[in-house]
């Protein structure tokens, strides 16, 4: 279920990760946030600040070869990168129905390398680079909860 659209533009990573931390001040527990875009294009960065906006402080890398690493904020958060993963059947390994069906909030970089796992309702990041800092973020929300985020990050940015 589609439910709509928004498009974001930022002209450096700062930018980027305040874009992610209101995204994230507005995230709660059971909410999974799809990301896809080329190497480099921000997906960490957002994550960065989706993190902080769930009230975590420390200090965010991405999992690419953990596959998961696990921050505690107003929920658990759960950092998945799929960039290295061969393909869905590898998840099962790693328990993906707790970390995307579970009670924290699920922030998957790479994402289009397993849709076929991910729940329905959730939003999707798509990150498009516009030279060197700026990005373009073209958010869809897939769902009614998902629907509703969207439209309190677009009214507030």
């Amino acid at each position: 279920m589609d439910t709509g659209s928004e498009r974001f533009r930022t002209s450096s990573p700062d930018e980027t990760r305040e874009l992610g931390r209101a995204l994230g001040a507005l995230l709660e527990p059971g909410d999974l946030v799809a990301l896809t875009g080329d190497l480099g294009s921000g997906k960490t960065v957002m994550i960065q600040g989706i993190a902080r906006g769930l009230g975590f402080d420390g200090y965010v890398s991405s999992p690419s070869f953990v596959i998961v690493n696990e921050y505690d904020g107003r929920a658990p958060i759960y950092h998945v990168d799929l960039y290295r993963v061969e393909g869905a059947d590898s998840l099962h390994d790693i328990g993906y129905r707790e970390l995307f069906f579970g009670d924290g909030v699920a922030l998957v970089e790479w994402a289009d390398r397993a849709p076929e796992l991910l729940p329905a309702e959730r939003l999707e990041v798509r990150i498009g680079m516009t030279g060197r800092d700026g990005r373009v973020l073209a958010i869809e929300a897939r769902g009614v909860r998902a629907a509703a985020v969207l439209g309190r990050l677009a009214a507030e940015n």
